[in-house]
């Protein structure tokens, strides 16, 4: 017993939201999304054993091919390395994105249940795939016209929300949020115009299935973009988490510090968008992760971005890998979209820190 409560006293000492041993933390994460990745690669319709995927996985490092000896089939090899493996790294990326681009949402509009796509860059986003899945209007940009078309949409409508939510060249916040609810709705509606003019059965399901969120199309050159996004992303905010923390305690307050407040507003927004964007255009829409993964690592960590940020993108990463997991098992050999568990996961959530805000005010 007294090992027992010792070992749970040095967990709960490196978890404490008011001194979080940051590198413990992140080590133990990065472990846990190591050997998430591992497991998962192997689970699925067909299953693969963890050592026999690592073992595909090393035959393609150039320093190890001569090292290993080739005991699988060439169907299991194309399984994991290019099924799985990119859609496994995918999750991860996508994940990531989600959850840091949720933290920065809820940074610039100051409340913790903000979540990426409040601005309406998810609706965008899917007015124009879908446009282009049904209709074959971006089918000139070849191999990728599903993700480019996405992010056009995504970017078109940020423009259009920012533009609109300047007053004297700053973001009024009221006003970004009342926008982005305004062209959410408006490009819902252009959706829904798309979708019942849809010339086939067959495509009208793949949209809809794109729409509710999947890494089914997983491809390695998918990894770029979201990769290079979520990159810049981190580096920008970690780069400015002073200024977030200032930024949680109101404007004014931010401003006296010696931040440049309008600066700020502009930032979050074009970083917050760029990653969201991306994210769209590669896996549709996730929704919730942005939501649960930030509140979930400000309970672990506290609310230090410089701590937040990179807990929380390791832990958005590990939790759509798993829940892409489950998407891929639950009535397997057919998958279920990652979007709708996401959403049956989120929404409960979502109502219970609505609540316990409420019962605080």
């Amino acid at each position: 017993m007294g090992k027992n409560s010792a070992t749970l006293r040095k967990i709960k000492g490196v978890f404490s939201r008011q001194d979080p041993n940051l590198p413990v933390i992140v080590i133990m994460l990065t472990i846990a999304a190591a050997i998430s990745i591992t497991l998962a690669i192997g689970l699925g319709p067909v299953r693969v054993a963890p050592a026999e995927a690592l073992k595909i996985i090393g035959s393609r490092i150039p320093v190890l091919t001569d090292c290993i000896t080739p005991t699988w089939t060439r169907v299991d090899e194309n399984i994991i390395f290019g099924l799985r493996l990119p859609r496994v790294l995918l999750g991860m990326v996508v994940g990531s994105s989600l959850a840091v681009t949720g933290v920065a949402m809820q940074a610039l509009v100051r409340n913790h249940l903000a979540d990426p796509f409040i601005l309406g860059v998810s609706s965008g986003a899917s007015a124009t795939a879908t446009l282009g899945m049904l209709f074959g209007v971006f089918s000139f940009l070849g191999a990728y016209a599903l993700s480019i078309s996405a992010f056009l949409g995504a970017a078109l409508t940020i423009v259009l929300v920012y533009t609109i939510s300047q007053v004297r060249g700053r973001i009024n916040i009221t006003q970004l949020l009342l926008s982005g609810v305004a062209l959410s709705m408006i490009m819902d509606a252009v959706t829904r115009i798309i979708t019942l003019s849809a010339p086939n059965a067959l495509g009208l399901h793949n949209v809809t299935f794109w729409l509710s969120g999947s890494l089914a199309g997983a491809k390695w050159g998918y990894l770029t973009l979201p990769f290079g996004a979520i990159c810049l992303g981190m580096i920008i905010l970690l780069a400015n988490h002073r200024a977030l923390n200032a930024l949680l305690m109101g404007d004014e307050t931010a401003g006296t510090l010696g931040f440049n407040v309008a600066r700020l507003h502009k930032m979050l927004v074009l970083v917050a968008s760029l990653m969201a964007g991306t994210t769209i255009a590669v896996s549709g829409t996730i929704g919730f992760v942005g939501l649960m993964v930030p509140h979930i690592t400000r309970l672990l960590v506290g609310s230090d971005h410089k701590k937040v940020l990179p807990v929380c993108a390791l832990l958005g990463g590990i939790l759509v890998v798993w829940v892409d997991v489950a998407a891929r098992l639950v009535i397997a050999p057919e998958e279920l979209p990652l979007g709708v568990l996401t959403a049956l996961c989120g929404g409960p959530l979502f109502i219970w820190l609505l609540k316990r805000n409420t019962a605080k005010a």
